[in-house]
């Protein structure tokens, strides 16, 4: 049974899981585009959402929050001046997944994670 038990494990311990799901929602921040695999994309989709959503408020306290997830100084000053103003009127869904077909060697299936255009 899966009572209670939310999110995916990726066969990784709980410390590199959460350090590849922030580096994978850093890379999508600074690059507005990502290659990945389907779950981790939809594992990762979420977080992106809610930085960007904090980031639409540009305030000292919307900066500690991005600051305890996004590693590099980089990634919080564009969430906070260039994508929370651009997606400032639009209620959510600012991530789209793209299925892209299966890997070569291992057959996993392939996506693409990007920032909609508004």
């Amino acid at each position: 049974m899966r009572h209670r038990n939310k999110g995916k494990v990726f066969g990784r311990e709980k410390g590199p899981r959460d350090a590849m799901l922030r580096n994978l929602a850093q890379s999508v921040i600074l690059y507005e585009r990502v290659n990945t695999t389907l779950p981790k994309a939809k594992a990762v989709r979420s977080m992106v959402e809610k930085l960007i959503t904090t980031g639409r408020e540009k305030t000292l306290t919307s900066r500690r929050k991005l600051a305890r997830v996004l590693t590099v100084e980089s990634a919080v000053n564009k969430v906070l001046e260039e994508l929370g103003p651009r997606y400032a009127a639009r209620p959510g869904g600012y991530t789209r997944i793209i299925k892209l077909g299966r890997r070569e060697g291992d057959g996993a299936d392939i996506a693409q994670l990007q920032l909609i255009k508004d």
